[in-house]
């Protein structure tokens, strides 16, 4: 599990054990809003913890009953909350493909950033998305910087996120600007 006291552990019933002998070698970033266009995190919280109230908004009908989560969410103002211990199988790749390897939850670690398609997203998010993996990737020695893509990159005929708002280039280069790795991992 990745801990910090200021990486709030708020523990999702979403996941399940990796298989045996299985590297983590992976990041996959995703963008999720709730209900989309909407950045608060609370309704996603709630959707990771299994607690999402469906009656709440029309568009949450189709999410009765789905069972997802993510080891991270990265919100608009970068604050970081953890969903799932790293060392366990988050749901949030689904089915996937990534150089020949299917089932992505199985090697990776997902990471959801606050966001949609049509907004920009927030150099607050840059930073912290790009300090986090720094430290997953010193933690993770099968990680490389290469090894951290897209939701679309793995599951490209279903998925779009984080989609064409996210700035790969912006986000590499706070990658390598990323001096203070004050995040504290522990399995």
């Amino acid at each position: 599990m990745m801990k910090n006291n200021n990486i709030p552990f708020k523990p999702s019933p979403h996941f399940s054990h990796r298989p045996n002998h299985t590297d983590i070698d992976m990041i996959v970033l995703h963008a999720i809003s709730l209900p989309d266009g909407e950045f608060e995190t609370k309704h996603i919280e709630n959707f990771f913890l299994g607690q999402l109230d469906t009656a709440a908004h029309p568009d949450f009908k189709t999410l009765e009953n789905i069972k997802v989560s993510a080891h991270f969410v990265v919100a608009r103002n970068g604050v970081i909350t953890q969903f799932v211990s790293t060392d366990k199988r988050a749901w949030h790749a689904g089915k996937s493909t990534w150089l020949d390897r299917n089932n992505c939850n199985d090697y990776s670690i997902g990471i959801e950033i606050v966001g949609d398609e049509r907004q920009p997203f927030t150099q607050r998010q840059y930073t912290e998305t790009a300090r986090l993996c720094r430290a997953l990737l010193l933690y993770y020695p099968h990680i490389h910087k290469e090894r951290i893509v897209g939701h679309q990159d793995i599951a490209p005929d279903r998925k779009w996120d984080p989609g064409k708002q996210w700035d790969w280039s912006r986000f590499f280069r706070s990658f390598h600007r990323i001096r203070r790795l004050d995040i504290i991992l522990k399995p």
